[in-house]
């Protein structure tokens, strides 16, 4: 559900911004086929944005001068969590509402309903109706009074309009759109449509489309050789019948619009410098949507003296591991100690590790000697990049810190004990009471460590990590 919301999100903000530029800047314009090419590729990007994820950089992890300085080795480098973006805020808040997913469902599937209807209602016009094929245009002869339109290769006409004044123009105008591909446009907006219903830029933006089929239709009629006050009249004389909106129609409440374009003075060459802006807002929508930190996918490897090796993937609230039974049931021994995590197995076989219930955490008695460097430090299971990339990927950016602007780095100490747990956390520089609960809650949740030795003897040691919480 999550990536439909933010493919509706991302697409109607696309499909937003590019409709504006075109209603503002490049509607009255008579470059009609860039104009066709422009709607097109907007609806064609604003359909592809919501996949796109470019990674701009690789945040690294950074080192502030006093850590850099201090020749003991628990203090870690900073661990940076970045909160979520603009769109992630949006797709949550209106993932969580049920009354916001129901209305939409609701209203797409009416109009869901409604194209195949109109396209079964065009179907049945085609069944119940004589056909006649000349060249490569089908005429579907309906003896009822309506403008005609036309669909795919099909030109719906009444065959008593052939006696009418300017009956091949309305012909000719009618495989334009069928020459240049209109109806395939009419489609892809009506089932973009289904999806951006709720959208008012969605509806400006299938107007503007139709208006443009028929300023290039009108534009191809009138260099066949009718006069420009002959095709006027034309225009005027037409008495608008049966409609359906998924067809194109010669003759539509576009006429006033029409007339007025077809007399407009051709637009300067200075004026395809308008486009420009257009290729301007598809950069900028590219880098606030495709180049950003994402919530994605991500692959660890653990691996052990004895050179286990287990594949952890992060999927929301739950890890998939997959290794070999030995390996896992060795990781399982590893993990029961700490009693932090549970496994499960969905109906497929696969393995899931889930976290259990948060324990209290554990506090030193005072007359526990606490060392700050001993002759053979704690060690993390991996490492200190794998405590790193734990840390990373366990906290969450608190939404309250993201709505109000907090962000800061946090300097978190603990106490790796005799036994390898995690003891005393507390904070040592804080920065807003919500992330300092997060990051305590973190730290309190690391697995069992292999403890520090004095020596020869396990021993508490303490160490400090600074996790640096920065908005997008």
């Amino acid at each position: 559900m999550n990536n439909l919301v933010n493919f509706i999100i991302e697409s109607g903000i696309s499909l937003a911004l590019l409709s504006l530029i075109y209603l503002l800047f490049l509607r009255k314009e008579t470059f009609f086929r860039l104009n066709r090419l422009f709607l097109l590729f907007s609806i064609l990007f604003s359909v592809i944005l919501p996949f796109l994820h470019f990674r701009v950089y690789a945040p690294q992890s950074n080192m502030l001068a006093e850590v850099t300085v201090t020749p003991y080795r628990n203090v870690l480098e900073a661990v940076t969590i970045y909160g979520q973006d603009l769109s992630g805020a949006m797709v949550k808040s209106i993932s969580s509402s049920k009354i916001i997913i129901l209305i939409y469902l609701l209203g797409l599937f009416f109009f869901l309903g409604r194209m195949i209807f109109r396209i079964i209602q065009i179907l049945r016009i085609i069944s119940k109706n004589e056909v006649q094929r000349i060249d490569n245009y089908r005429f579907v002869l309906v003896d009822k009074e309506f403008s005609p339109f036309s669909f795919l290769g099909y030109i719906f006409i009444n065959p008593n309009m052939k006696k009418k004044p300017g009956y091949e123009k309305m012909v000719t105008h009618e495989m334009e759109h069928i020459k240049q591909g209109h109806t395939f446009d009419v489609l892809i907006l009506e089932i973009l449509t289904v999806f951006q219903w709720f959208n008012p830029f969605m509806w400006m933006l299938k107007r503007a489309i139709r208006e443009n089929h028929e300023y290039l239709a009108d534009h191809a009629v009138l260099n066949s050789g009718i006069s420009l006050g002959q095709y006027k009249q034309l225009l005027l004389s037409q008495a608008v019948g049966m409609q359906l909106d998924i067809a194109n129609n010669f003759n539509s409440s576009l006429v006033k619009k029409r007339i007025q374009m077809i007399s407009r003075i051709r637009s300067s060459k200075l004026a395809n410098l308008k486009y420009i802006l257009g290729f301007v807002s598809l950069l900028a929508l590219v880098v606030i949507f495709a180049c950003e930190q994402k919530e994605t996918l991500q692959v660890t490897k653990i691996e052990d003296s004895n050179e286990r090796k287990i594949t952890v993937r992060l999927l929301d609230d739950r890890m998939r591991l997959e290794g070999n039974q030995e390996d896992l049931e060795y990781l399982h021994g590893l993990l029961n100690e700490k009693n932090k995590y549970e496994f499960d197995t969905d109906s497929t076989g696969a393995v899931f590790l889930v976290k259990s219930k948060e324990q209290q955490p554990l506090q030193l008695d005072k007359e526990d000697q606490v060392f700050f460097i001993v002759e053979e430090m704690p060690e993390f299971p991996g490492g200190d990049l794998a405590l790193r990339k734990y840390i990373a990927n366990s906290i969450k950016y608190p939404d309250i810190a993201i709505e109000n602007g907090i962000q800061g780095k946090v300097y978190v100490t603990f106490v790796v004990t005799s036994e390898g747990q995690i003891a005393n956390t507390k904070i040592a520089r804080g920065v807003d009471p919500s992330i300092d609960r997060e990051a305590v809650r973190v730290v309190n949740s690391l697995p069992k460590w292999k403890p520090g030795y004095q020596r020869g003897k396990p021993v508490n040691v303490s160490y400090t990590v600074p996790i640096n919480f920065v908005l997008q």
